[in-house]
């Protein structure tokens, strides 16, 4: 399973303090069958922790989502700040996701050398 992260969502995450380690845990749990909501069209919206708090009052992220081959962080936002997002976001989403699930290898390499696209390092892969 590879996870990745757009540039936007890197941004959130940063200025946010979300670590790679809570955007992995949220993969985790889904490739355990534990998502949180299937918004279809290959999207999924996961919660992850507040730092120091729970999921419950945390982040909500809109994931592209394939299991056993690739997620793409697409979209995050905080739950005390807002509800959800609005059916031309989820159409929008779901067109991106498309575009992410559908890249063959090149094409995820361009985006990252390009910077559209970060991975999101497996701890596993370090030792």
């Amino acid at each position: 399973m590879r996870i990745y992260k757009t540039r936007w969502l890197a941004r959130f995450a940063r200025q946010q303090h979300i670590a790679d380690a809570s955007l992995r845990e949220a993969i985790v749990r889904a490739e355990q069958g534990l998502i949180d909501t299937d918004l279809g069209g290959g999207l999924i919206k996961q919660r992850v922790a507040r730092l120091g708090q729970g999921r419950s009052g945390g982040y909500r992220m809109i994931v592209a989502y394939r299991m056993k081959d690739r997620a793409v962080f697409l979209y995050g936002f905080a739950k005390n700040e807002r509800e959800n997002i609005d059916r031309p976001e989820l159409e929008a989403l779901r067109e991106i996701a498309a575009i992410w699930l559908n890249a063959n290898a090149e094409r995820i390499a361009l985006g990252i050398a390009e910077d559209e696209l970060q991975e999101v390092p497996n701890d596993r892969e370090k030792t």
